[in-house]
């Protein structure tokens, strides 16, 4: 009972970590197809996926295509649910539910300013007022998950989804310099040393770009250790 996961490149797409940290962090087995979205290949490469378009992307072991995150978890969470996807506790799995949603929709100053890139970090980045706006909404909705949570170091205590959705926003504010407040600075700690993403950064370390999709300009730092 395997899926099949299409995703981008792993330095770069945001998307695609969400869907394979949803695959990883709770032992659903899976095989990972690397779409071309820095090749020209990725029409070709989704082509039997239609009407699919955009990664990620899965395929269940009976042959369903499911496109879009979102929808992608809750397919999973409803077919898997003795894995613990969502938290337990209705009011928290509300919440989480509620903070994807927002994911999903919003921080648009925030994705289209900063870029995700796992490459290296670019100190001294200055967000524009958009940006901060959106990284201001994060801490706030950061926080108040934190009224539904359990032991344990994720937004609900235990890893659930919303964490998957969150790693990327984790992985710009380390990428570029934002500045948050110490609760948030713990919880991005937490997500980029966590060894699942440290196995997906590892594997997008193996490909090199020349020209860099995302030279902002700015004095470069290394990735945290």
């Amino acid at each position: 009972m395997t899926y099949d996961l299409f995703i981008g490149d792993r330095t770069f797409s945001s998307w695609s970590l969400r869907g394979w940290l949803m695959m990883e962090k709770f032992n659903l087995p899976h095989r990972t197809h690397l779409v071309g979205l820095y090749a020209g290949t990725m029409a070709a490469d989704l082509a039997d996926l239609a009407p699919a378009r955009l990664v990620p992307a899965m395929r269940t072991p009976e042959g369903t295509v499911v496109g879009e995150s979102l929808a992608m978890a809750e397919t999973l969470a409803e077919r898997h649910p003795q894995a613990g996807m969502w938290p337990a506790d209705p009011a928290a799995r509300a919440t989480a539910r509620w903070l994807c949603a927002e994911m999903v929709g919003g921080f648009s100053a925030l994705r289209g300013n900063c870029p995700m890139q796992l490459q290296h970090v670019n100190a001294g980045f200055q967000p524009d007022d958009a940006t901060r706006t959106d990284l201001d909404r994060v801490e706030t909705l950061w926080a108040h998950a934190a009224r539904f949570k359990s032991e344990g170091p994720w937004l609900f205590g235990a890893y659930s989804l919303a964490d998957a959705f969150y790693a990327p926003v984790c992985a710009r504010i380390v990428g570029y310099d934002l500045q948050v407040g110490p609760q948030a600075q713990a919880y991005c700690r937490t997500t980029i040393t966590d060894p699942a993403f440290q196995a997906w950064r590892a594997e997008g370390q193996k490909v090199t770009y020349d020209p860099f999709p995302y030279d902002m300009g700015t004095p470069t730092t290394p990735w945290p250790a």
